[in-house]
């Protein structure tokens, strides 16, 4: 199963999000689920890695885990929450789709 965890500040605002797991409804390399959570997670950092205003970190560093953490300024903000709703409702999607083999859990901090 992939476990995915999303922080959240207070105001919806995305500030980090881990995958971790294998989802297990597949073959390697032909895993629907881990396919669909991948590109999302992928997709989310490439977009956000070159905005102004926001400040990106993240890493697969290896089989089963991706994630990454996010910083904004005033100038990033509505970009970041825009990017956080969209990569949210993608893994929503997903974890809805494939319960047995996705979990999102999706949580609130407030920013320091």
């Amino acid at each position: 199963m992939i476990e995915i965890d999303a922080v959240l500040d207070e105001t919806g605002v995305l500030r980090a999000c881990k995958a971790a797991g294998h989802a297990g409804a597949g073959k390697s390399g032909t895993d629907i689920v881990c396919a669909a959570v991948s590109v999302l997670m992928r997709s989310a950092y490439r977009t956000l890695s070159d905005k102004r205003g926001i400040t990106i970190r993240g890493d697969a560093p290896g089989p089963g885990l991706l994630w990454l953490e996010a910083d904004y300024s005033a100038e990033g903000r509505d970009f970041l929450f825009a990017a956080g709703v969209f990569l949210i409702e993608g893994l929503k999607s997903v974890a809805e789709e494939f319960p047995e083999h996705c979990k999102l859990i999706i949580r609130t901090e407030r920013r320091t």
